[in-house]
C-alpha cells in the first residue's frame, strides 16, 4: 500500500449515512441513522433536530448534560450500537480552546461521532547515520490495534487534564520517562481524520510532539508498551508504506514526521499534496 493508502484509510467514511448531533445549536458530531432511533426513545435526554438529534433543550449547563448523558450509558450500551463504557471521561468540544459542552466517557465516543483528542510523542534520536525513533510494540491485551507497532508515547485526551499533563502521564506510564525530561517535548502540529467504522464515527485530533532522546539506555516496557526498538526513520516508513504493522493512526504521525523532517518531500514522493492534505482532513458540519 502507498503512503497515501494510509492516509486515505483514516479518511474513508460516506458522510451521507449520518445524521447531526448538536447542543444548544451547534452540531459536535454524528449520529448513523438507527444510532438517532436509539437515542429518541430517551426522551427526557434527546429530541430531534436538524434531521438529527440534539440534547435535551431542558439541559443547559455541561454539568447538567454530564449527568444526563452518563445515566443513559446502561441503556445505550444494551442497544449493541454503542460500546461498552471505559471509565474514562472525555470532554466534548469542535476546537481545543472550545469550552467543553459536556463529558462523555470514551468508550461511546465514536458512537456520537464527536471529537476525540489524543497526545503522541515521537521519540527522535539524531545518529550520524540520519534520523531515527523509538518505536513501541503495544501489549497483546490492548482494546485497539493489540500487538501492533506505536509511537513511542501516545494516549487519548482525558476530561480535566491539559496537554502537557498527559503527555507527562503517558510518558511516566508507557516508558518510565521522567516527567523533566517528558516536559521538554516540544509541539509540533496537529493530525485531524475521521473514518466510519462499526462502532460509529472516529474523528481524532492527534496533537504530536517531538522529543530528543539519547539511544541509549533502552527504554524500559510497561504493562501497555512491552517492547521498544531504535528504528531508523527509513525503516519506519518502509513499514508504515508496505505493511499493516503499525496501528492505524501511527502511521500517519511517521508520515508527518517525515515531511516534517524534509525526508518526505513533493519531489520524492509522487502524492505529497494529497498526502499532506489527508492528515488534515475532518467533515463539515451540517448545523
Amino acid at each position: 500500500m502507498s503512503f497515501l493508502g494510509k492516509v486515505e484509510h483514516c479518511n474513508h467514511r460516506d458522510m451521507a449515512r449520518f445524521k447531526p448531533f448538536t447542543v444548544a445549536g451547534t452540531q459536535y458530531g454524528w449520529l448513523t441513522q438507527d444510532r438517532v432511533a436509539a437515542l429518541l426513545k430517551i426522551k427526557d435526554v434527546f429530541q430531534p433536530a436538524h434531521g438529527g438529534v440534539m440534547l435535551h433543550k431542558r439541559l443547559t449547563t455541561p454539568a447538567a448534560r454530564s449527568r444526563a448523558v452518563a445515566e443513559c450509558v446502561p441503556a445505550l450500551t444494551a442497544t449493541g450500537l454503542f460500546k461498552k463504557p471505559r471509565g474514562e471521561l472525555y470532554a466534548v468540544r469542535n476546537q481545543w480552546s472550545d469550552k467543553p459542552a459536556f463529558n462523555i466517557d470514551r468508550g461511546l465516543v465514536p458512537g456520537f461521532g464527536v471529537r476525540a483528542y489524543g497526545v503522541h510523542v515521537n521519540g527522535v534520536v539524531h545518529k550520524k547515520s540520519g534520523l531515527h525513533l523509538w518505536i513501541g510494540t503495544r501489549a497483546r491485551d490492548m482494546k485497539v490495534e493489540p500487538g501492533k507497532l506505536d509511537n513511542m508515547v501516545a494516549g487519548g485526551q482525558p476530561a480535566g487534564l491539559g496537554l502537557m499533563e498527559n503527555l507527562v502521564k503517558e510518558c511516566g506510564e508507557e516508558a518510565h520517562i521522567k516527567p523533566a525530561q517528558a516536559r521538554k517535548a516540544r509541539a509540533a502540529g496537529t493530525i485531524t481524520y475521521a473514518f466510519q467504522c462499526p462502532e460509529g464515527l472516529r474523528a481524532d485530533t492527534l496533537f504530536c510532539y517531538d522529543l530528543e532522546m539519547p539511544a541509549t539506555p533502552k527504554l524500559r516496557a510497561s504493562e501497555e508498551i512491552i517492547h521498544f526498538e531504535l528504528m531508523p526513520l527509513t525503516q519506519a516508513l518502509r513499514i508504515a508504506r508496505t505493511t499493516t504493522r503499525f496501528k492505524f493512526n501511527v502511521s500517519l504521525v511517521i508520515i508527518d514526521f517525515a515531511i516534517r523532517q524534509g525526508v518526505m518531500t513533493p519531489e520524492n514522493e509522487p502524492d505529497f499534496e494529497r498526502i499532506v492534505a489527508g492528515l488534515h482532513e475532518r467533515p463539515q458540519p451540517l448545523v
